[in-house]
């Protein structure tokens, strides 16, 4: 399931992370690299241990926390804190998947891999190429979102950045452990909240069809959720 989440951070937010993450020091792009995507991947990348990435990160997690569609699309129970990285012009990001298991070096902080995210920072007009394309079930879906808005995919699945030649691509990405493993079930879930909204709003919250399909869901969540 491919939810594009629009609007994660507001222009002043956006600026308050670019401020931050513009003037850092950029490392290579291996340095959290798998051996098979370090083979294909070429960019910059922020060390997830700066201060700038830090905090640039934090002001991305409380964004999220106050999104309903992200919470209700990706149903966290674990995030791993957001990095950035850029695409230069002759940079690229070869087909690749992401590792199951993502660990903090340092701590003991470990995650599941169920989703992947990558929250677009630049205009897409500033740089041509850098399109994110995701191997999905209906066959390769391109995107190119505008700056403040994420997209959020299973993290199996195979995808790649194309080569940037103008301009340069700023990104944050990120992992996260769902309660629900199983990307059908969360999608159903998705699916049935989308439509107990719809309801809910021509018919109130309290209307009988809203609540008796709340308990559905609840009672699906319950039983799929490893919290």
């Amino acid at each position: 399931m491919l939810i594009a989440i629009p609007d994660v951070l507001d222009a002043a937010a956006l600026g308050r992370v670019r401020a931050l993450i513009d003037p850092a020091d950029w490392v290579d792009g291996n340095v959290t690299s798998g051996p098979q995507a370090a083979l294909a991947k070429r960019n910059e990348q922020l060390p997830e241990d700066a201060p700038a990435a830090r905090e640039a990160g934090g002001i991305i997690l409380d964004a999220l926390g106050r999104s309903p569609l992200f919470v209700a699309a990706a149903l966290p129970l674990k995030l791993y804190p957001p990095l950035f990285n850029r695409y230069g012009a002759g940079h690229g990001f070869g087909l690749h998947v992401d590792n199951a298991i993502r660990m903090k070096r340092g701590t003991d902080f470990r995650i599941r891999s169920d989703l992947s995210a990558t929250l677009f920072l630049d205009d897409p007009a500033a740089y041509d190429g850098g399109e994110l394309v995701i191997e999905d079930q209906f066959g390769p879906q391109t995107v190119k979102l505008p700056a403040g808005h994420l997209i959020l995919y299973p993290a199996s699945s195979l995808h790649r950045v194309t080569p940037v030649t103008r301009g340069v691509r700023t990104a944050s990405f990120m992992w996260m452990q769902s309660m629900v493993r199983d990307d059908g079930e969360r999608r159903t879930l998705f699916e049935l909240d989308r439509a107990i909204q719809t309801v809910a709003a021509d018919r109130g919250q309290g209307d009988a069809a809203v609540v008796q399909l709340t308990g559905v869901y609840h009672n699906l969540l319950r039983r799929w959720a490893d919290a």
